[in-house]
């Protein structure tokens, strides 16, 4: 969609307001929102903000920054009443100068994904599967969050309110253009997983964002909490954002390969070796908050163990089957990511630590179809080399720190910047006294 084609629908649709979004370092949207007969001006001159305002991005020295919006991002809020009809679009981030502000997410993938197709002629492609939790709005959720339902796994009540609520989020999702394959319930209280079909990165992080950003708000209208945490309950089963991924080039897979026993090609070991090698660095990107540490543990279905398998769902990577034939349906499953990543960052690591192993020859290690890593001894398994992911953000982050490719990945700035961010979360949560503190030590000390 060209500029005229973005007025010409904005008209057709009587769109009142345009909201013009963009993410901090952290994934969290940000929008300036300006009257529709500003648009076609906008367009033409940019829009102008203060980026040192928004975590990550100038100092105040050098706040002066605008947006360049993206016309194929045009999508309805459905939400909106029509009285005030609303539309986003989304926007890179641009210096005063024109070039492309280097702090910027969206952008960092964007100039990634555009060389790879320079230099390569390759395509990645991503579905991600993000789980969240629906929870009652009732004074105290910031403490005690109750679940909205008590379902499990693909549970199915015909008046079961949460069904409800789901059906009309999946209803939303395709109105805002996502090609929604699937929902159910998944197997905690109040957990539920919407999954949309697999398309190109910058596409599918751009998905990601209108995915949690709808989600929340027709989850607010129905008076409920929408939760991207990764572990809001003790004892239950957390939320992950498994990413489905493959490499394309003209329309051809290039992880099938049809004589290979698990009909896996050279190009798609190398891309696991890579991924599996830089794993631990990875997490600090793709389970970015402290909280993603209380997920993965052993027993709540979250990876910990670094390996592959086809069939061994507690493996880092997984090779989900297919159908007989189906040579674009080959893919392979990263399943440590969770939703409270930057999809933009996160896609930009995965991608560098793929093509690393790619690049460099990597073998991949022997799957772990038939072996219960849960039951081997610390002995047995470091005998095996496998490895296991960091137990906190802190040693997550320190691991990255001694990844010069994953930060290269990033950039200077971004990875700077998301360090910092992410050390600083750390040290909130390190002086802070939990309830759990108090009731363990307040009398026993």
């Amino acid at each position: 969609m060209d500029t005229k084609e973005l007025i010409k629908r904005v008209r057709e649709d009587k769109i009142k307001f345009i909201s013009y979004q963009f993410t901090d370092i952290n994934g969290v949207v940000k929008s300036l929102d300006g009257p529709v007969d500003r648009l076609e001006e906008s367009i033409d001159n940019g829009i102008w903000f203060d980026g040192s305002s928004i975590e990550g991005f100038a100092r105040i020295q050098e706040s002066d920054m605008h947006l360049q919006v993206d016309p194929e991002t045009y999508a309805i809020l459905p939400w909106s009443p029509d009285e005030l009809k609303r539309a986003r679009v989304l926007c890179d981030v641009l210096r005063p100068n024109g070039e492309a502000f280097e702090g910027d997410p969206r952008g960092r993938l964007k100039y990634n994904l555009k060389k790879l197709k320079d230099e390569r002629g390759w395509t990645l492609n991503i579905g991600p599967e993000p789980e969240f939790f629906l929870f009652l709005r009732n004074g105290t959720e910031s403490i005690h969050p109750v679940p909205y339902d008590i379902g499990s796994y693909f549970d199915f009540s015909a008046n079961d309110q949460a069904v409800i609520v789901r059906t009309e989020l999946m209803s939303v999702l395709k109105q805002m253009g996502l090609n929604v394959e699937v929902g159910h319930h998944e197997d905690a209280l109040g957990q539920h997983e919407i999954d949309f079909r697999f398309d190109d990165a910058l596409k599918t992080a751009d998905n990601v964002l209108t995915f949690k950003s709808a989600i929340k708000a027709i989850a607010a209208k129905h008076g409920l909490i929408a939760s991207f945490m990764p572990k809001p309950i003790f004892g239950t089963n957390g939320s992950g954002m498994h990413c489905h991924q493959s490499i394309s080039k003209n329309g051809d897979n290039l992880f099938y390969d049809g004589d290979d026993p698990n009909h896996l090609s050279t190009i798609a070991y190398g891309y696991m070796a890579g991924q599996l090698a830089h794993a631990r660095a990875l997490s600090a990107v793709v389970a970015p908050s402290v909280n993603s540490y209380k997920r993965l543990v052993p027993g709540y279905e979250a990876p910990v163990y670094i390996g592959w398998a086809q069939v061994n769902r507690s493996a880092l990577i997984r090779i989900p089957m297919v159908s007989p034939g189906n040579k674009k349906g080959l893919r392979i499953e990263l399943r440590f990511p969770d939703p409270s990543a930057n999809p933009y960052l996160a896609f930009n690591a995965m991608l560098a630590a793929g093509l690393d192993g790619i690049d460099r020859g990597l073998d991949c290690p022997e799957p772990l179809n038939n072996v219960n890593v849960y039951e081997l001894s610390e002995k047995e398994r470091l005998a095996k080399g496998i490895e296991v992911l960091p137990g906190s953000l802190k040693e997550a982050v320190d691991i990255y720190l001694s990844d010069p490719l994953l930060q290269a990945a990033l950039g200077a700035t971004l990875s700077e910047k998301f360090v910092d961010t992410r050390l600083a979360e750390w040290e909130a949560y390190r002086i802070h006294v939990s309830d759990w503190e108090v009731r363990r030590y307040l009398e026993t000390t």
